[in-house]
């Protein structure tokens, strides 16, 4: 049999910081992530058992069904796990906590008829994965956040772009990635994160204008100090100082 070619999603993820922890933490923490995946594809009404699963030793890459819209890798599913791992982390010893990369493209790949699957879309995964935007969300915070995702400017386009249900434009925001060759814009999101659109930059009005394009930022510029506290701007523009004892919302 010949390997066919066809246009497929894709979600890949990475458990940061895994290396040092000891053969039986890794094992422990990539049961953790598997199980939390395999919960969020419930809630997100996917059934695990049509995705291609590819282990990766810290991490995984998931092959999208060819029919699955592309929109339903984002959300629920994204929320979900990173909801997930936060409850894990709650209760989990610091040597079992995860903070999880992820990274979302889409393209046509090979499949051959032993299962392997192959082609330039998870190259470009991979670069999307490693890159320094994501790694630095990861980092966020006081204590880092729990998932940070990442995606390609395709996969954006045709999901965000289009106005799904669920995926606010302004919860994203742009990143340069250059990793190994590999230069392009993407979009980073996470939960609660001090990701989004400047504010008072980002919706129509009512006057007729376009909503400018959101502006191209650094992660050092999304994350601004501000006396004791941190500005998160998200989702719709809304500011929340968060304190060491409080938060404001202003």
């Amino acid at each position: 049999m010949n390997p066919r070619y066809e246009y497929r999603a894709l979600l890949a993820c990475d458990i940061a910081g895994s290396a040092g922890r000891g053969e039986q933490r890794l094992q422990e923490i990539r049961r953790v992530l598997r199980s939390a995946l395999s919960g969020a594809l419930d809630i997100a009404d996917l059934d695990a058992r049509d995705f291609a699963y590819v282990d990766t030793g810290d991490g995984c890459q998931l092959v999208a069904p060819a029919a699955l819209p592309k929109a339903r890798l984002l959300f629920p599913l994204l929320p979900e796990l990173g909801s997930r791992i936060r409850e894990h982390n709650r209760h989990a010893g610091a040597d079992i906590r995860l903070r999880v990369r992820a990274a979302v493209h889409a393209g046509e790949i090979r499949l051959d008829p032993d299962g392997t699957v192959s082609g330039a879309p998870f190259e470009a995964l991979a670069r999307l994965l490693d890159s320094a935007p994501l790694r630095h969300a990861t980092l966020a915070g006081t204590g880092g956040t729990p998932m940070a995702a990442i995606l390609s400017h395709h996969f954006y386009e045709e999901t965000v772009g289009h106005g799904y249900e669920g995926l606010e434009a302004d919860a994203f925001t742009a990143a340069d990635v250059q990793v190994k060759g590999y230069a392009a814009r993407a979009w980073l999101w996470y939960p609660g994160s001090p990701v989004g659109p400047r504010v008072g930059s980002g919706r129509d009005s009512g006057s007729g204008e376009q909503p400018a394009e959101p502006e191209l930022r650094t992660v050092e510029q999304m994350v601004q100090a501000t006396g004791n506290g941190t500005v998160f701007a998200v989702h719709r523009g809304d500011q929340y100082i968060r304190h060491n004892d409080r938060v404001d919302t202003r």
